[in-house]
Protein backbone atom coordinates (compact mmCIF):
# COMPACT_ATOMS: atom_id res chain seq x y z
CA UNK A 1 0.00 0.00 0.00
CA UNK A 2 1.46 3.28 -0.99
CA UNK A 3 0.58 6.66 0.26
CA UNK A 4 0.89 9.67 -1.99
CA UNK A 5 2.31 12.75 -0.36
CA UNK A 6 1.03 15.97 -1.73
CA UNK A 7 2.12 19.41 -0.76
CA UNK A 8 -0.39 22.20 -0.65
CA UNK A 9 0.60 25.06 -2.83
CA UNK A 10 -0.22 28.54 -1.49
CA UNK A 11 -2.65 30.41 -3.71
CA UNK A 12 -0.12 33.20 -4.28
CA UNK A 13 2.27 30.93 -6.14
CA UNK A 14 4.41 29.78 -3.18
CA UNK A 15 5.21 33.21 -1.83
CA UNK A 16 4.83 33.90 1.86
CA UNK A 17 2.20 36.37 2.81
CA UNK A 18 3.65 39.59 4.17
CA UNK A 19 2.66 40.54 7.67
CA UNK A 20 0.34 43.45 7.86
CA UNK A 21 1.75 46.31 9.89
CA UNK A 22 -0.13 49.27 11.26
CA UNK A 23 3.08 51.32 11.09
CA UNK A 24 3.77 53.30 7.97
CA UNK A 25 7.24 53.66 6.49
CA UNK A 26 7.72 57.07 8.12
CA UNK A 27 6.56 55.65 11.47
CA UNK A 28 9.20 52.94 11.25
CA UNK A 29 11.87 55.49 10.40
CA UNK A 30 10.98 57.69 13.35
CA UNK A 31 10.71 54.70 15.66
CA UNK A 32 14.15 53.51 14.57
CA UNK A 33 15.61 56.96 15.20
CA UNK A 34 13.94 57.35 18.60
CA UNK A 35 15.18 53.95 19.75
CA UNK A 36 18.41 53.70 17.84
CA UNK A 37 19.92 57.13 18.57
CA UNK A 38 19.61 56.90 22.40
CA UNK A 39 20.85 53.29 22.27
CA UNK A 40 23.85 54.38 20.21
CA UNK A 41 24.83 57.07 22.71
CA UNK A 42 24.28 54.75 25.71
CA UNK A 43 26.54 52.13 24.14
CA UNK A 44 29.10 54.77 23.10
CA UNK A 45 29.32 56.71 26.37
CA UNK A 46 28.37 54.05 28.96
CA UNK A 47 29.01 50.48 27.88
CA UNK A 48 32.14 50.99 25.79
CA UNK A 49 33.89 53.01 28.55
CA UNK A 50 32.81 50.38 31.09
CA UNK A 51 34.23 47.55 29.00
CA UNK A 52 37.38 49.59 28.32
CA UNK A 53 37.78 50.17 32.07
CA UNK A 54 37.58 46.44 32.74
CA UNK A 55 40.15 45.75 30.03
CA UNK A 56 42.53 48.50 31.19
CA UNK A 57 42.38 47.25 34.79
CA UNK A 58 44.55 44.34 33.65
CA UNK A 59 47.21 46.62 32.15
CA UNK A 60 49.88 49.08 33.19
CA UNK A 61 49.54 52.40 31.33
CA UNK A 62 50.26 56.06 32.02
CA UNK A 63 47.41 57.24 29.80
CA UNK A 64 49.58 59.37 27.50
CA UNK A 65 50.27 57.31 24.39
CA UNK A 66 47.98 54.71 22.87
CA UNK A 67 49.52 51.29 22.49
CA UNK A 68 52.11 51.73 25.27
CA UNK A 69 50.17 49.67 27.82
CA UNK A 70 51.50 46.38 29.13
CA UNK A 71 49.40 43.41 30.22
CA UNK A 72 49.92 42.72 33.95
CA UNK A 73 46.99 40.41 34.73
CA UNK A 74 45.52 40.71 38.22
CA UNK A 75 48.53 42.61 39.57
CA UNK A 76 46.58 45.89 39.89
CA UNK A 77 43.87 44.20 41.98
CA UNK A 78 46.49 42.58 44.18
CA UNK A 79 48.12 46.01 44.62
CA UNK A 80 44.97 47.89 45.70
CA UNK A 81 43.94 45.16 48.16
CA UNK A 82 47.41 44.77 49.70
CA UNK A 83 49.93 47.55 49.04
CA UNK A 84 47.29 50.31 48.76
CA UNK A 85 44.87 48.96 51.36
CA UNK A 86 45.44 52.04 53.54
CA UNK A 87 43.77 54.04 50.76
CA UNK A 88 41.15 51.51 49.65
CA UNK A 89 39.56 50.64 52.99
CA UNK A 90 39.19 54.21 54.34
CA UNK A 91 37.52 55.18 51.05
CA UNK A 92 35.23 52.15 51.17
CA UNK A 93 34.43 52.96 54.80
CA UNK A 94 33.36 56.49 53.85
CA UNK A 95 31.14 55.07 51.10
CA UNK A 96 29.55 52.66 53.59
CA UNK A 97 28.97 55.49 56.08
CA UNK A 98 27.38 57.51 53.29
CA UNK A 99 25.15 54.55 52.40
CA UNK A 100 23.92 54.19 55.99
CA UNK A 101 23.37 57.93 56.26
CA UNK A 102 21.44 58.19 53.00
CA UNK A 103 19.30 55.22 54.06
CA UNK A 104 18.36 57.15 57.20
CA UNK A 105 17.67 60.23 55.07
CA UNK A 106 15.43 58.14 52.83
CA UNK A 107 13.31 57.25 55.84
CA UNK A 108 13.02 60.95 56.69
CA UNK A 109 12.01 61.70 53.10
CA UNK A 110 9.33 59.01 53.26
CA UNK A 111 7.93 60.43 56.51
CA UNK A 112 7.85 63.94 55.04
CA UNK A 113 6.00 62.62 51.99
CA UNK A 114 3.47 60.85 54.21
CA UNK A 115 2.82 64.03 56.20
CA UNK A 116 2.49 66.18 53.08
CA UNK A 117 0.17 63.62 51.51
CA UNK A 118 -2.26 64.32 54.36
CA UNK A 119 -3.07 67.61 52.64
CA UNK A 120 -1.78 69.96 55.33
CA UNK A 121 -2.14 73.64 54.67
CA UNK A 122 0.62 75.00 52.43
CA UNK A 123 1.59 71.55 51.08
CA UNK A 124 2.67 72.95 47.70
CA UNK A 125 4.94 75.49 49.40
CA UNK A 126 6.57 72.82 51.56
CA UNK A 127 7.07 70.60 48.54
CA UNK A 128 8.81 73.42 46.67
CA UNK A 129 11.07 74.18 49.64
CA UNK A 130 12.13 70.58 50.16
CA UNK A 131 12.53 69.83 46.45
CA UNK A 132 14.50 72.96 45.55
CA UNK A 133 17.96 71.48 46.42
CA UNK A 134 17.28 68.51 44.12
CA UNK A 135 17.64 70.67 40.99
CA UNK A 136 21.18 71.58 42.10
CA UNK A 137 24.19 69.36 41.47
CA UNK A 138 26.13 68.08 44.46
CA UNK A 139 29.07 70.27 43.42
CA UNK A 140 26.88 73.38 43.67
CA UNK A 141 25.48 72.13 46.98
CA UNK A 142 29.03 71.79 48.26
CA UNK A 143 29.93 75.36 47.25
CA UNK A 144 26.75 76.73 48.84
CA UNK A 145 27.31 75.00 52.16
CA UNK A 146 31.01 75.83 52.19
CA UNK A 147 30.49 79.56 51.62
CA UNK A 148 27.15 80.16 53.36
CA UNK A 149 27.04 77.60 56.18
CA UNK A 150 30.55 76.31 56.93
CA UNK A 151 32.64 79.42 56.18
CA UNK A 152 34.87 80.47 59.10
CA UNK A 153 34.41 84.15 58.26
CA UNK A 154 30.72 84.44 57.36
CA UNK A 155 29.14 81.01 57.78
CA UNK A 156 25.86 80.78 59.68
CA UNK A 157 27.29 78.08 61.94
CA UNK A 158 30.20 80.35 62.91
CA UNK A 159 28.31 83.60 63.59
CA UNK A 160 29.53 84.95 66.92
CA UNK A 161 31.75 81.93 67.53
CA UNK A 162 35.35 82.48 68.66
CA UNK A 163 37.44 80.70 67.52
CA UNK A 164 35.46 79.61 64.45
CA UNK A 165 35.04 75.95 63.63
CA UNK A 166 36.77 74.68 60.51
CA UNK A 167 34.01 72.36 59.33
CA UNK A 168 35.69 71.45 56.04
CA UNK A 169 39.31 71.31 57.15
CA UNK A 170 38.99 69.51 60.50
CA UNK A 171 39.96 65.89 59.78
CA UNK A 172 39.96 64.72 63.40
CA UNK A 173 37.94 61.56 63.99
CA UNK A 174 34.62 61.41 65.81
CA UNK A 175 35.26 57.70 66.43
CA UNK A 176 37.87 55.19 65.31
CA UNK A 177 38.33 51.43 65.23
CA UNK A 178 41.09 49.16 63.96
CA UNK A 179 40.86 46.34 61.44
CA UNK A 180 43.32 43.44 61.75
CA UNK A 181 46.18 43.85 59.30
CA UNK A 182 45.37 47.49 58.56
CA UNK A 183 47.81 50.13 59.81
CA UNK A 184 45.47 53.10 59.33
CA UNK A 185 42.52 53.19 61.76
CA UNK A 186 39.10 53.64 60.25
CA UNK A 187 36.68 56.27 61.53
CA UNK A 188 34.34 59.11 60.72
CA UNK A 189 36.11 62.45 60.38
CA UNK A 190 34.44 65.69 61.42
CA UNK A 191 34.67 67.25 57.96
CA UNK A 192 33.08 64.20 56.33
CA UNK A 193 30.26 64.37 58.90
CA UNK A 194 29.70 68.00 57.87
CA UNK A 195 29.57 66.97 54.21
CA UNK A 196 26.96 64.34 55.09
CA UNK A 197 24.64 67.11 56.29
CA UNK A 198 24.98 68.93 52.97
CA UNK A 199 24.28 65.71 51.02
CA UNK A 200 21.20 65.01 53.15
CA UNK A 201 19.82 68.47 52.30
CA UNK A 202 19.56 67.35 48.68
CA UNK A 203 18.73 63.66 49.09
CA UNK A 204 15.73 64.04 51.40
CA UNK A 205 13.82 66.20 48.92
CA UNK A 206 14.48 63.75 46.09
CA UNK A 207 13.16 60.78 48.06
CA UNK A 208 10.20 62.83 49.30
CA UNK A 209 9.01 63.51 45.74
CA UNK A 210 9.31 59.83 44.78
CA UNK A 211 7.21 58.74 47.75
CA UNK A 212 4.67 61.50 47.16
CA UNK A 213 4.11 60.12 43.67
CA UNK A 214 3.73 56.62 45.12
CA UNK A 215 1.30 57.71 47.83
CA UNK A 216 -0.99 59.26 45.22
CA UNK A 217 -1.48 55.79 43.73
CA UNK A 218 -2.64 54.19 47.00
CA UNK A 219 -6.34 53.31 46.82
CA UNK A 220 -8.21 55.42 49.44
CA UNK A 221 -10.62 52.54 50.02
CA UNK A 222 -7.77 50.52 51.53
CA UNK A 223 -7.22 53.16 54.19
CA UNK A 224 -10.94 53.44 54.83
CA UNK A 225 -11.19 49.66 55.28
CA UNK A 226 -8.26 49.70 57.72
CA UNK A 227 -9.92 52.49 59.71
CA UNK A 228 -13.18 50.57 59.87
CA UNK A 229 -11.28 47.52 61.14
CA UNK A 230 -9.96 49.64 64.00
CA UNK A 231 -6.37 50.24 62.81
CA UNK A 232 -4.61 53.33 64.10
CA UNK A 233 -2.39 55.58 61.96
CA UNK A 234 0.77 53.52 62.46
CA UNK A 235 -0.96 50.19 61.83
CA UNK A 236 -2.57 51.53 58.65
CA UNK A 237 0.77 52.75 57.35
CA UNK A 238 2.66 49.58 58.30
CA UNK A 239 0.16 46.97 57.08
CA UNK A 240 -1.66 48.79 54.27
CA UNK A 241 0.24 51.75 52.84
CA UNK A 242 3.85 50.55 53.11
CA UNK A 243 3.30 47.20 51.28
CA UNK A 244 1.62 49.07 48.40
CA UNK A 245 4.74 51.25 48.13
CA UNK A 246 7.00 48.26 47.48
CA UNK A 247 7.94 49.31 43.90
CA UNK A 248 8.89 52.79 45.17
CA UNK A 249 10.87 51.22 48.03
CA UNK A 250 12.94 49.19 45.55
CA UNK A 251 13.60 52.25 43.37
CA UNK A 252 14.60 54.36 46.40
CA UNK A 253 16.89 51.57 47.66
CA UNK A 254 18.72 51.31 44.33
CA UNK A 255 19.00 55.09 43.99
CA UNK A 256 20.31 55.40 47.55
CA UNK A 257 22.96 52.75 47.01
CA UNK A 258 24.11 54.22 43.69
CA UNK A 259 24.20 57.76 45.13
CA UNK A 260 26.33 56.51 48.04
CA UNK A 261 28.77 54.58 45.86
CA UNK A 262 29.25 57.17 43.12
CA UNK A 263 29.72 60.15 45.49
CA UNK A 264 32.45 62.21 43.90
CA UNK A 265 31.61 65.74 42.79
CA UNK A 266 30.96 67.31 46.19
CA UNK A 267 34.28 65.98 47.52
CA UNK A 268 36.22 67.29 44.52
CA UNK A 269 34.37 70.62 44.64
CA UNK A 270 35.59 71.05 48.23
CA UNK A 271 39.18 70.24 47.07
CA UNK A 272 39.29 66.73 48.55
CA UNK A 273 39.78 67.49 52.26
CA UNK A 274 41.79 64.94 54.22
CA UNK A 275 39.51 62.29 55.69
CA UNK A 276 36.78 62.63 53.06
CA UNK A 277 38.20 60.48 50.26
CA UNK A 278 35.72 58.08 48.63
CA UNK A 279 36.10 55.47 45.89
CA UNK A 280 35.24 57.87 43.08
CA UNK A 281 38.02 60.21 44.14
CA UNK A 282 40.55 57.34 44.14
CA UNK A 283 39.54 56.51 40.57
CA UNK A 284 40.03 60.12 39.46
CA UNK A 285 43.34 60.61 41.26
CA UNK A 286 44.86 57.56 39.62
CA UNK A 287 43.53 58.19 36.14
CA UNK A 288 44.60 61.82 36.04
CA UNK A 289 48.02 62.83 37.22
CA UNK A 290 50.73 65.36 36.44
CA UNK A 291 52.89 63.85 33.71
CA UNK A 292 50.54 60.91 33.28
CA UNK A 293 48.43 58.81 35.60
CA UNK A 294 48.22 55.18 36.60
CA UNK A 295 45.33 54.06 34.43
CA UNK A 296 45.59 50.41 35.45
CA UNK A 297 45.23 51.12 39.18
CA UNK A 298 42.50 53.69 38.57
CA UNK A 299 40.59 51.26 36.38
CA UNK A 300 40.89 48.54 39.03
CA UNK A 301 39.32 50.91 41.56
CA UNK A 302 36.61 51.65 39.00
CA UNK A 303 35.87 47.96 38.45
CA UNK A 304 35.50 47.38 42.20
CA UNK A 305 33.04 50.27 42.29
CA UNK A 306 31.23 48.94 39.21
CA UNK A 307 30.80 45.50 40.76
CA UNK A 308 29.34 46.99 43.94
CA UNK A 309 26.84 49.01 41.87
CA UNK A 310 25.90 46.06 39.67
CA UNK A 311 24.88 43.96 42.68
CA UNK A 312 22.07 46.36 43.51
CA UNK A 313 21.19 47.09 39.87
CA UNK A 314 20.71 43.36 39.22
CA UNK A 315 18.59 43.14 42.37
CA UNK A 316 16.38 45.94 41.04
CA UNK A 317 16.01 44.34 37.60
CA UNK A 318 15.11 40.93 39.05
CA UNK A 319 12.39 42.49 41.23
CA UNK A 320 11.11 44.53 38.30
CA UNK A 321 10.81 41.50 36.02
CA UNK A 322 9.07 39.47 38.71
CA UNK A 323 6.46 42.20 39.13
CA UNK A 324 5.87 42.33 35.38
CA UNK A 325 5.40 38.54 35.23
CA UNK A 326 2.85 38.69 38.03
Amino acid sequence: MTTELTSATPPDGGRRRRRYSQLSRSDKVWLTLMVGVPTFFVVLFVWLPALATIALSFTSWDGLKLGTWQLVGFHNYWTIFTVLQDKLYPALFNNVVLLVWLSFCSIIGMLLAYLLDKGVRGTSIYQSIFYMPVVLSLAIVGFIWKSVIFSQEQGLFNVGRTPPIDFVGDASKLFVFHLPGLDTPLGLSRNFAAILIAIAWRHIGYVMVLYLAGLKSVDPSLREAATIDGCNEWQTFRHVVFPVLRPINVVVLVITVIEALRAFDIIVALKEPVGTIVMGVLVKNNLVGEGGGNVGIGSAYGVVLLVLCLVFIVYYLINNYRENEL
